[in-house]
């Protein structure tokens, strides 16, 4: 990862809407990111538990930033619809592990290139300290190539 991209992986943690949640993102490397968010006052709902919009704030936009990375400047990545549901409450610290293996970026590439766009659906696990599944948030991304000037 170069300089640029570790200062933009710090500067999203000050992006006001993750900011007022809590939530902190830290790059592992160039296909995965974990996002975690404590229970605080600015996260907490009316029964005591995880916020739902929050849990799907610290899950909006890795996916999208982890293909706009990899494909690079020729394509665009664009979140086009999400789904959140509900496995049990989520008390204390919870996390999302955002990972894309190569090959499937290889074939997220090849797809568009012969299609001309996509619409790759991703899916990931919010968890708690213990490993037990609080939500499951899965994204539809809209991939194409950029038209050529």
């Amino acid at each position: 990862m170069n300089i640029r991209q570790r200062l933009m992986e710090r500067f999203v943690n000050l992006y006001p809407p993750l900011l007022g949640a809590g939530i902190r993102s830290h790059a592992i490397d160039e296909r995965t990111i974990v996002v975690e968010m404590k229970l605080t006052l600015f996260n907490i709902n009316l029964v005591g538990v995880h916020f739902g919009g929050s849990l799907y704030a610290m899950c909006d936009p890795w996916f999208m930033l982890i293909l706009m990375r990899l494909l690079g400047k020729d394509y665009i990545v664009w979140d086009k619809a999400a789904n959140i549901q509900f496995k049990k409450p989520g008390r204390g610290r919870v996390k999302a592990r955002f990972h894309i293996p190569p090959e499937r970026v290889d074939q997220i590439r090849s797809d568009v290139d012969a299609q001309g766009k996509i619409e790759p659906i991703f899916t990931v696990d919010i968890v708690d300290d213990d490993g037990q599944v609080i939500a499951q948030v899965e994204k539809l991304l809209y991939i194409r190539r950029k038209k050529e000037t």
